[in-house]
């Protein structure tokens, strides 16, 4: 017997403490790899003012494009539905607010890329690493949803 198949995808929301760099690559990274199986947010507990540009460049260097992208607060989403929240620091994870249309609350703890001194080479490095390291776990994240939510992830199918 196949599980029911739902019309509404899998709801992910990523938050960080500025939403400039971790929480804006997860989301990227997520709805480009995957698809219409996944509606993707990202916001922050303190939101800066804009995205940081080496957020925009390495991402930019993978081909995706998110130079119109804003740094959302999360007080925006908190009355909304979500399969996952995902926080990607430390002091987001402390200071997030209770989301009650939760399924799941994750963690994946991630250096601050905004954080990272240096010459410019040195703190792109550091981007780029933190981008791939979020890569990874979106790949594996994709695997792990559809397979909890196999009525969602028909959507991309329809």
């Amino acid at each position: 017997m196949t599980a029911p198949r739902r019309t509404t995808p899998i709801r992910v929301i990523f938050v960080c403490g500025g939403n400039s760099a971790r929480s804006q690559m997860a989301e990227s990274i997520l709805r480009r790899e995957g698809g219409g199986d996944f509606e993707v947010y990202s916001a922050g507990v303190w939101p800066k003012d804009d995205v940081h540009p080496m957020t925009i460049q390495v991402l930019a260097e993978i081909g995706i494009d998110i130079s119109d992208a804003r740094s959302k607060p999360v007080t925006g989403f908190v009355d909304q539905r979500f399969d996952y929240v995902v926080t990607v620091c430390d002091r987001a994870r402390e200071s997030c607010p209770v989301f009650p249309g939760a399924e799941e609350s994750m963690h994946w703890g991630l250096d601050d890329p905004a954080e990272a001194t240096g010459n410019e080479a040195q703190r792109l490095a550091v981007f780029r690493r933190v981008m791939t390291e979020i890569a990874v776990r979106v790949r594996t994240f994709i695997e792990l949803a559809r397979r909890a939510h196999p009525g969602e992830a028909a959507v991309s199918a329809r």
